[in-house]
């Protein structure tokens, strides 16, 4: 079949790379190639950044509500394509149908949600301590925004870093993640189709590896977005320091779920299953680990090993399969060097435990393990696949204890019927989120940040928002006896 190439958007112009390389996009589930992109290297991001740092001077100077008006046009075009980006981000990504149609929408959403913010945001006018004087605090767009999209949300996240950088008279140079980059070279087109101006949106795609250093140390980017891990938000903010430039970094989870003794055990295995599985257990809000309390261990621990074992994995175009597969081969095998490391250090098996015989593909069994130990590293790092690791525990403070014991902290769970063992959770749990009797999965009026090494500021929502913006105060003195 043909390839589609895909070329960098910079300025308001669709080019070709400055080395004129070429990188393969592959297919997770059948393992072909099915689009080239554009090796982005330091020179195109310098052009980037140089064109959204231009169009800023003008573009923070549009109303409000005519920046949020294009947000409004974004939406309305990607929905009338929603079903062609659907298949693109299924065919990237390896995510079901479902979950693709899930993304799109809320990605519609947000355009939508952030434009209406368009006339809310607002400064202060503080009293002085001088009579004949006034105290005015404005809230300013803070400048060039680097967005970092990662590849297990690509369409959402794109949304989340670009609706609030436009409506707050921002500017931006978004790069895609070279594994998932189809749907951000087709969203370029939708941004040339809605007339933003030159220079407001521009995408350099290419490795990270050759982008994220020039991206996040140029001394005219204010503000680096990144969404990913950890070891890669450590090295934005490295390069960031070096122009003191603001970073705003959602990193990797490794989110408890609590089953207390109080829990419905029938809800807590269906929303730990949904929290476990979306996305093929590849997001950083993702229950990573659990722990039931003795007393209901057996009937937790045999529902949800019954409930993983039926889960259907497969083709992510059929609609009956609950799993795709895993993002690359790379990712396959990291999840399954992770469990073989914790079954020869003890742990047990109940169901899975390898990869998925197919001819084709990257795909992981759903998998529980029992009989680890707090130490081992299936309960310690990100295992971003569908693995569930589970402990048990005899009291709560125990719990507590161990569901902190991380270096992470963006999300947590806690199913339980105890409105005690629940404010206790939420008042003791050190996390950036707590979903209580429910799936991890935030809402766009929330707030989604974490703490620890799960990074640092977040999104979504009036403080979302807020990331954007920067404080400017007047102070204004004027004369009393002017007459």
């Amino acid at each position: 079949m043909d390839l589609n190439t895909y070329q960098l958007y910079i300025n308001g112009e669709f080019c070709s790379g400055s080395t004129g390389d070429t990188m393969d996009v592959i297919n997770p589930a059948t393992e072909e190639v099915i689009s080239k992109i554009q090796k982005g290297s330091e020179e195109d991001v310098n052009r980037a950044i140089e064109a959204a740092h231009a169009a800023f001077i003008s573009w923070e100077k549009v109303p409000s509500k005519e920046r949020a008006s294009y947000l409004y046009k974004i939406a309305d075009k990607l929905e009338e394509r929603r079903e062609s980006f659907i298949q693109l981000l299924t065919e990237e990504n390896g995510k079901t149908l479902s979950a693709s149609e899930a993304e799109i929408d809320l990605a519609i959403e947000y355009f939508r949600y952030m434009a209406g913010w368009a006339l809310r945001y607002e400064g202060e006018i503080l009293e002085s301590e001088r009579s004949n004087e006034n105290i005015l605090v404005y809230k300013k767009p803070i400048g060039v925004v680097a967005g970092i999209v990662p590849w297990n949300f690509p369409m959402f996240i794109l949304a989340r870093k670009l609706a609030p950088a436009i409506v707050t008279g921002c500017t931006i140079v978004l790069k895609p993640s070279q594994y998932t980059p189809n749907t951000a070279c087709e969203f370029a087109k939708i941004i040339e189709e809605v007339e933003l101006p030159k220079g407001v949106f521009n995408l350099v795609t290419g490795k990270g590896s050759d982008i994220g250093n020039p991206l996040s140390s140029h001394p005219k980017v204010r503000m680096v977005s990144m969404t990913g891990s950890y070891p890669a938000g450590s090295k934005v903010m490295e390069a960031a320091s070096k122009s003191i430039t603001k970073v705003n970094l959602e990193l990797g989870g490794k989110a408890p779920a609590i089953v207390t003794k109080h829990a419905n055990i029938d809800l807590a295995v269906e929303k730990i299953k949904t929290s476990r599985i979306t996305n093929s257990g590849q997001a950083c809000t993702n229950a990573e680990r659990v722990y039931v309390h003795e007393s209901v261990a057996d009937e937790f621990i045999g529902k949800i090993t019954e409930a993983f074992a039926k889960t259907a994995v497969g083709d992510p175009t059929d609609q009956d399969n609950e799993i795709g597969p895993l993002v690359n081969k790379e990712r396959l095998d990291s999840v399954t060097e992770m469990v073989d490391t914790a079954v020869e250090n003890g742990a047990k098996v109940l169901t899975g435990g390898k990869p998925l015989q197919v001819e084709k593909g990257f795909y992981y069994e759903p998998t529980i393990l029992v009989d680890v130990k707090q130490d081992m590293d299936i309960i310690q790092e990100e295992i971003f696949g569908p693995v569930l690791p589970i402990m048990t525990y005899s009291d709560f403070d125990e719990v507590i204890e161990l569901a902190n014991d991380t270096e992470y902290g963006l999300s947590s769970s806690i199913f339980s019927d105890n409105v005690h063992e629940i404010m206790r959770a939420a008042n003791e749990l050190r996390y950036g989120e707590t979903f209580v009797n429910r799936e991890n999965f935030e809402s766009i009026n929330g707030f989604h940040a974490g703490r620890g090494q799960s990074g640092i500021g977040g999104a979504d929502g009036k403080h979302g928002l807020n990331e954007y913006l920067e404080t400017h105060v007047v102070y204004l003195e004027y004369n009393e006896d002017y007459k």
